[in-house]
């Protein structure tokens, strides 16, 4: 044989022998089970991509040790997906094709979640997402599932709860992304369908950081309220503060990033009184409040709470599914046990999958924010109630 084609012999020996561990995980062999992380860690989902993805880490851990699965560790493959859809294609082509998983769980937002689903549908490969929620991602096929509630859900809540404070004019201000935009036209929908009228709307890009100008275009129309769908909580924070600054001293109505720590930290006392549609974890859920406790002792810090908790319970939700399949190549088997398991968990107690891969049994609440002064690392505002059902 040549000599240069006993030398790459030699050489794929040595790499297959490190590759398995190379994601910081010794344990990386036949005795594992190897599932794919695909999060936002940077680009406009960082904050929510970045907990989802210790939130994981520290379930996996959890499961390991206290003996892994059927007896085998859990190994988690992790992978940039950037918050947009190029690079979620990427993410998911280096996980299938180069490590060869079948079952990713994933992603932080909508449009990576739009940009890997129809590869994953094609594949038969699982993506199962704990915060991706535009509402098209229902219609993505067999293979794909979500704990994290459907954008439908907030928007006819947001809609129903500007109605019922009396809101019926409205600017709004989204930032051009699938989530913002499918929280926006939901919410709009169903305002509109109330009797409300939208008088101004403006679009950003993930860029911007002044909104001034186009907030005082929005601000001359004199509407009744303000509502803002951002991607991330730099652009969320940044709206209220400048919204303020401009001369706007209305209600400000909005969802679950903009009332991420981040956000609130950067809007300050702008941000009181503001409402949200959002997920939120139970007080009364001792696994949520145990999560909780549990990654702020390791992390030391909390922000969004439910997408943290999400995150966490579908690591342990896939472990349930491995235990019965015994095979983390066995994407089928995976996806009849999601379409047939019903949960308790972090995020609420016994919710299910319905034949669309959405998750069933888990609801939104209206929260209001708190004064500066009264706000905690634990706790920045205050849940008024369920979200309403006009």
């Amino acid at each position: 044989m040549p000599k240069g084609r006993i030398a790459l012999l030699l050489l794929a020996f040595v790499l297959s022998l490190w590759a398995p561990g190379c994601g910081g995980d010794d344990s990386g062999d036949a005795s594992s089970f190897r599932i794919g992380v695909m999060e936002s860690l940077t680009g406009t989902g960082e904050t929510y991509g970045t907990v989802a993805n210790q939130a994981k880490q520290l379930a996996a851990d959890e499961i390991n040790a206290a003996g892994g699965i059927n007896g085998r560790r859990l190994e988690l493959v992790v992978e940039d997906s950037k918050c947009n859809a190029a690079d979620a294609v990427v993410a998911y082509n280096k996980l299938t094709d180069v490590d060869g998983l079948k079952i990713i769980l994933g992603t932080s937002c909508s449009s990576a979640m739009l940009g890997a689903a129809p590869l994953a549908e094609a594949d038969g490969t699982i993506l199962f997402s704990g915060l991706a929620s535009n509402p098209d991602i229902a219609e993505a096929g067999d293979y794909i599932f979500r704990t994290q509630i459907s954008d439908i859900e907030v928007g006819i809540a947001t809609g129903n709860m500007l109605w019922s404070d009396g809101v019926r004019t409205l600017a709004t201000i989204t930032e051009a992304t699938d989530y913002a935009e499918g929280v926006r036209r939901t919410t709009a929908s169903q305002f509109e369908k109330l009797g409300g009228s939208i008088v101004a709307a403006e679009q950003y890009g993930s860029d911007n950081t002044d909104f001034r100008s186009q907030l005082s275009k929005l601000l001359a129309t004199n509407p009744d309220a303000l509502h803002l769908a951002p991607q991330s909580e730099a652009s969320a924070g940044a709206i209220i503060k400048q919204a303020r600054e401009v001369g706007y001293e209305g209600p400000i109505y909005a969802e679950t990033i903009s009332i991420g720590t981040s956000a609130l930290e950067i809007a300050g006392d702008a941000a009181t009184g503001m409402k949200a549609v959002a997920a939120d974890l139970d007080p009364n859920n001792e696994k949520g409040q145990e999560v909780l406790s549990k990654f702020r002792e390791r992390y030391d810090y909390i922000t969004l709470p439910w997408h943290l908790g999400s995150a966490y319970d579908d690591v342990y939700i896939t472990a349930e599914c491995l235990r019965q399949t015994n095979d983390d190549q066995d994407a089928d088997g995976f996806r009849d046990c999601l379409y047939a398991i019903t949960w308790s968990g972090a995020i609420g107690d016994n919710y299910s999958f319905d034949a669309d891969g959405e998750v069933v049994g888990l609801s939104r609440v209206v929260v209001e924010v708190l004064p500066t002064e009264q706000r905690t690392s634990e706790r920045k505002y205050r849940v008024l109630g369920p979200a309403p059902d006009l």
